[in-house]
């Protein structure tokens, strides 16, 4: 039976875990003779967005990263579409990684590795990821259309290359299966916001420290 003081003492050697992190927000513009990107966001949102980047299945996508997220995303951009939306959709991912950067600082506290599998249909693809400092990005994609709707489907792997050299992720995408472009690119968009979610929640027991045996990241 325990006494009384042999309760307090246990509850005394209880492992505290002060969990108050500073905001994890961040704003970040990107102004070049091409674009001009504005990029505000969250991490610890309610899946909110906002994005207007004149790429319609770009801010469709977009908004996956929020919802499936859990950040609160406003996404603002101008580009030289009458060329072609190349600089647009890549400077969107640039400004997107670097204010994911920016918000996760020194990267205290986070679980840092994410993993998901997304089903769409007949579609079905793996992301796993990583932040770990190093930029690196295994595309394992086969979209089989050039385009859905006006979308240039070549466009992903560069949106993809861009978020992650900026934000300093490991990424790897694995195709399992599927036929249909759109159900392939909007499922890897899904997985990729879901193990996001999870590399980036605060893992209570590491409290404020840097998830790495090196001491950084």
């Amino acid at each position: 039976m325990q006494t009384r003081d042999s309760a307090a003492t246990s509850s005394e050697k209880r492992p505290s875990f002060n969990l108050e992190l500073p905001a994890r927000t961040a704003s970040v513009s990107r102004k070049t003779g091409e674009t001009d990107v504005q990029v505000g966001l969250n991490l610890d949102g309610q899946g909110n967005c906002s994005a207007s980047t004149g790429i319609p299945f770009l801010d469709h996508m977009l908004h996956q990263i929020s919802s499936h997220g859990l950040i609160d995303l406003d996404v603002q951009a101008t580009g030289d579409l009458e060329i072609d939306d190349h600089h647009t959709n890549e400077d969107v991912g640039i400004t997107l990684g670097q204010a994911l950067a920016k918000a996760l600082g020194d990267r205290k506290g986070i679980v840092r590795f994410g993993h998901f599998l997304a089903p769409l249909d007949e579609a079905l693809v793996q992301v796993t990821l990583d932040f770990s400092g190093r930029p690196h990005l295994s595309y394992g994609l086969e979209i089989p259309t050039e385009r859905v709707g006006t979308y240039d489907t070549q466009l992903v792997r560069e949106f993809f290359v861009a978020i992650v050299n900026h934000s300093q992720m490991t990424l790897h995408i694995r195709q399992l299966d599927g036929i249909n472009s759109h159900h392939i690119i909007e499922a890897t968009f899904k997985a990729f916001a879901r193990a996001m979610r999870m590399a980036i929640e605060v893992d209570p027991r590491r409290a404020h420290t840097i998830p790495s045996s090196k001491g950084v990241l």
